[in-house]
Order: structure tokens, then sequence, then C-alpha cells
């Protein structure tokens, strides 16, 4: 296999003939969880089951807050629970049972509130284990239980396990639970979450950012001759989030935004904020005073301005031509139905979303059809799902990708990396987690995985290669494709 980073060519979504035959169904075995200390073992590594925790103990699942900056998909938990018990990091790590075999931490929830979705996302991580791997490489599931505290102790028991690396954990707040340790251990972090705040200092974050999206296809629709744009979203640090990075893609580029709504994420009502946004009283109020005009008047030029007005809502264009609606699911529906009854006409305006309008169905609602998002190409995607849905008899959760891309990723450096791992010699000189440096994480040409072309700056931040996808009726389609390489280096 390539070294990583020589070009994008050495695709990670690519996977070698000799590993889709015989062991392609080997990752059926995942479809139930481990027993207890027990490991499978393949050709192409082993997983090992997290052991029973004595000390963490099972309590109710808080409810994420919504002002966190992860999407309404992929919330943080709440900051509030208890807090992180520091004598757990004070004794120094186990060294793993074989000292050249590079370990992997996968930090996921696998019980309590999204216990279905961190299930999901250990399936990928397992196909991508089996795909991926070669025999000197461990996978360490641990259950952060999807609460900081959870996530602080699974950190624990996987350096005293002798992870070398730790991918995920998914929420904001459990990222900087586990990231003291982490650095204290000198093991670097792959997070899956999406919030940049969390990331720098030996932790990269894999997420979907809010901000790459927005500026992607706002500089898209600046392309298209937008100037003047508006945005709808939920006020919590999400929702700020996607207004200021719309505010300074158009500045830096001479547009202008007009118009900035927020709204309460809890609320089903969104008539009153969409009114507002429209300025439809004012309109309404502008178009009842002409036609009270034009009625004193009798001549026949007045009679057919009469005519004209007769149908319509209002008088008078709004001050954006483009609007970005920072929501999604059933949130975005009732928005989109509610413009045209408040006179933002579709066909005038240019709908724009996020990340979260990438999912099926877009196109149900009238009033989206047209509109431009940004997200990864759908292709290798497309891929990954046919063959998740294969082995398991389900459609995987968006999120699973990520799994899948960063356990492909260290199988992969850990593959570069075979012969210090392999030749006794060597494993003095080159440690198992050496394998995993800021040099060959941050390589600036990047990966090519099942979303597309991705690369971590120095800030620790992903950066992804995004397509414009235009929402149509049944579907949508690529309006602007994703770039096959990166060029240059930002930070």
């Amino acid at each position: 296999m390539p070294t990583l980073g020589a070009c994008v060519k050495q695709q990670l979504n690519q996977f070698p003939q000799d590993r889709q035959g015989a062991n392609a169904a080997q990752p059926q075995l995942a479809q139930n969880p481990l027993p207890q200390g027990k490991q499978l073992v393949s050709q192409q590594g082993t997983i090992t089951a997290p052991p029973p925790n004595p000390e963490v103990t099972l309590g109710p699942v808080v409810e994420p807050k919504p002002n966190e900056i992860e999407s309404p998909q992929n919330q943080s938990e709440d900051p509030s629970l208890a807090p992180l018990n520091k004598k757990r990091f004070t004794a120094p790590p186990a060294l793993p049972l074989n000292s050249g075999v590079p370990r992997v931490a996968i930090l996921l929830p696998l019980s309590g509130q999204h216990a279905k979705l961190g299930q999901a996302m250990l399936n990928a991580a397992q196909m991508a284990l089996f795909h991926f791997a070669g025999k000197q490489f461990e996978l360490l599931p641990q259950d952060t239980q999807g609460m900081p505290i959870g996530a602080a102790d699974a950190a624990a028991l996987a350096i005293g396990d002798g992870a070398s690396l730790i991918l995920g954990p998914l929420f904001a707040g459990s990222v900087e639970a586990i990231a003291p340790a982490a650095r204290a251990a000198g093991i670097k972090v792959i997070a899956f979450s999406n919030d940049r705040a969390v990331a720098g200092n030996g932790v990269f974050t894999m997420g979907f950012i809010p901000s790459e999206q927005v500026k992607r296809v706002v500089t898209f629709a600046i392309q298209r001759g937008v100037r003047r744009f508006a945005v709808l979203a939920p006020d919590n640090n999400y929702g700020v989030t996607i207004a200021d990075a719309l505010k300074q893609t158009a500045e830096l580029h001479g547009a202008e935004v007009t118009k900035q709504a927020f709204y309460d994420p809890y609320i089903t009502d969104f008539a009153q904020i969409i009114k507002d946004l429209a300025d439809y009283d004012a309109r309404r109020a502008t178009l009842l005073e002409e036609r009270k005009l034009l009625q004193i008047r009798e001549d026949e030029v007045a009679k057919q301005a009469l005519k004209r007005l007769k149908n319509l809502l209002t008088l008078g264009d709004v001050s954006f031509d483009a609007l970005l609606i920072a929501d999604g699911g059933k949130r975005l529906q009732s928005i989109a139905a509610l413009l045209p009854y408040y006179d933002i006409d579709p066909k005038k305006i240019r709908m724009l979303g996020t990340g979260l309008w990438d999912a099926p169905g877009i196109g149900s609602e009238p009033a989206l059809v047209g509109g431009w998002y940004a997200a990864p190409a759908e292709r290798e995607r497309r891929d990954f799902v046919r063959q998740y849905k294969n082995i398991y008899g389900e459609f995987p959760p968006r999120l699973a990708t990520l799994a899948y891309d960063a356990t492909a990723l260290a199988a992969v450096f850990a593959q570069n990396n075979a012969p210090a791992a392999n030749n006794d010699d060597a494993v003095g000189e080159k440690p198992a987690n050496a394998i995993f440096d800021n040099s060959e994480i941050t390589t600036p040409q990047g990966f090519s995985g099942r979303d597309g072309i991705f690369r971590f700056l120095d800030t620790g931040v992903v950066e992804r290669g995004l397509s414009v996808h235009e929402v149509r009726e049944r579907g949508t389609k690529i309006t602007s494709r994703a770039p096959k390489n990166f060029e240059g280096r930002t930070n």
C-alpha cells in the first residue's frame, strides 16, 4: 500500500481485491456484541471487546443541551455532570500485551440514549478493520455511555490497556473530558465531534464542520450572482456559528447579510419568526395602501393596475436574494411550508442549506426544490451504505462513515509502519504510539475516504472537499463537484 499522504490516489475507500473475497463476510460477526473479554480474530486484525467496568455506574442519560456547537443531529451532552476523576490518570499506563502491536481504542456510546448510533459506528469500524487492518493491529472498543464522565472512564481504561491512538468520542463534552488524560499519556485523539473548539494540541476532529459547509455553498451562490443574504437559524451555538460563517464569507466576497432571524430550537410554530423575516406586515400595508389609492381613481390605467394587484399578498420585494436555513428534518419542513404563505417566493429567493439538508426526501417540500446545500460527495458513501446494508441488514446512520474512515486511517498508518511494529529490534526505536504522530496525521495532501477527500489542519480541525447539491423533487443532483485534491495548506 502506498505511503499515506504521497497523493490522494491512496484512497481509503478502495478495498484491496484480496479483502473483498473470502473475508468479505467476516464483518457479519459484529452484528452481535462480543462476549466480555473475548477477541474476534481475522487475517486483518483483532477486535477486543471492552471488559466490564466496575467503577462506572449506569445512570440516567442526560438530554444534550441545544446550545452546543453540535448540530441537532449530533449534539453535545450535558457538561454539568460529575467532574473528571483526576485520580484515574495518576498511574502510568500499562504496557500493551505486545508492545510492537498498535492498539487503537474507539470510544463510542454503546449504552444509554445514543446506544443505537454508537453500535452502528462500531459496526462501521469493524468493516474498516476487516478491509484494511493487518494481523499486527488491535481495535479496543470502549463504552462512553454518551456522557463526559463515561468517556473519561473509557479513556482511562483505553490508556491502561496500552492504546496508542484514540478514535472518538462522539460528543464535544466527551472530547473535552478525555483530552487532558490523552495529552498526558502522549496519545493522539481523532474525535468524531464537529466542534472545532475542542480541536488542537493532539486532538483532531473528524465531524462535518458547519462553518465549512456554509463557506462552500455561500461562495458558490456568490459566484452565481447572489449578493444579498439572510439567515434563519436556531438560537444556540450551532445557529450562531452558521450566522458568523455566513457573514464572514459574504464580507470576504463583497456581498452582504441584510437579515438575521434566530428562534428557540424547541418551538414548533415558526409563523411569527418568518413573518418578521419577510417584513410581511409592512409589505402588506404597502399593498393595501396602493389598492386604496387606485380605487379612488376611475381611469383605465388604475383599473388595469388593480387587476395586477388582485392576487398579490404584499407589495415590494424582501431585502435578500438568498435565504440560508440552518435546520433539518421536521423543523425544516415546517419552516419551508410557511415561506410562500408569508410571500417569500422560492421562485425568486434561492434557498440555501447546511449539511442537515443531506437527508433522504429533502425534495418532498416544494419550497426547497431548487435550493442548494454543501455536503460530501455521494458516490463513495453509496458504496459504503450498500455494503453496510448487506452485512447488517439495515441502513447506517449518517455519522457511521466517520468511524469507518477513522479506523481505516489508523489501520493504514499501522500498515505503513509495519516494519517498526513487526521487527523486534525496531520496537525500542519506534514504539507503537509513535506510528500515529502529527507529521502523518497532518500530511498536506490529505486522504480520500467514504465522504470524499479530507485532511487535518495543524489546528486539529478537519478540512473536507465538499460538493454543492441542488434539491430536486426526487432526490438531489450535484451542481458543483467536490475537488479531487487539495491545493496548498490553510489553517
